[in-house]
């Protein structure tokens, strides 16, 4: 059986194992996807005669909920992996619930203000503002998501690797962190630049 070399240790040339490297690569090519979402925004702002106050129109206090719930599950998300590190396998999984918890907090909550949104006939076809609103939310919520399924299935199924081979699973269980940290500050730029603008 051939064995892949740098998995759980770093490799010279960069200092990183693979799977760091692919995920520092991966999270530089979200940074582009947003970043050009945040050009649009900016470009269709500044191109717009009227603009509407969207601390008016949407919904503030839910967005902050949001914030200080991704906030609070970057924390757990890193004492998760800081408990795999000392060995404590219940710890991690206590703190990855947590994390979890607060991304399903985020997504009811995003649910009801889509929701209220939808309700009052509001959709992306209503106007600009309400077009890069919703794809940019709506491509972040699926961030969550995905970060959600990935925490999850390290939590439960995918725990596995822990008894067989400890320190590769803490290098997944940081792997996935990294992509969690990325939705959570994708979310401090949203937040200000679309509620708060």
């Amino acid at each position: 059986m051939i064995e892949i070399p740098y998995v759980s240790t770093p490799r010279p040339d960069t200092g990183l194992t693979n799977a760091k490297l692919g995920i520092w690569l991966f999270l530089a090519s979200e940074v582009m996807l947003f970043g050009g979402l945040f050009a649009a925004y900016a470009l269709l702002r500044l191109g717009a005669k009227e603009w509407p106050n969207a601390h008016e129109i949407l919904n503030v206090p839910i967005a902050t909920a949001n914030t200080l719930v991704l906030i609070v599950s970057s924390v757990t998300v890193i004492l998760g992996w800081i408990a795999l590190m000392e060995k404590k396998f219940d710890r991690y999984r206590l703190y990855m619930l947590v994390t979890l918890i607060c991304g399903a907090i985020f997504m009811v909550n995003k649910g009801i203000e889509y929701g209220a949104k939808f309700h009052h006939g509001i959709s992306p076809a209503t106007n600009n503002f309400y077009a890069i609103y919703f794809t940019i939310t709506g491509l972040h919520g699926l961030h969550v998501l995905g970060g959600m399924a990935v925490l999850a299935y390290l939590c439960w199924p995918g725990a596995k690797m822990w008894k067989s081979d400890p320190v590769r699973f803490t290098g997944r269980v940081e792997c996935a962190g990294l992509f969690w940290h990325l939705v959570d500050l994708v979310w401090i730029f949203v937040f200000p630049v679309l509620y708060l603008m």
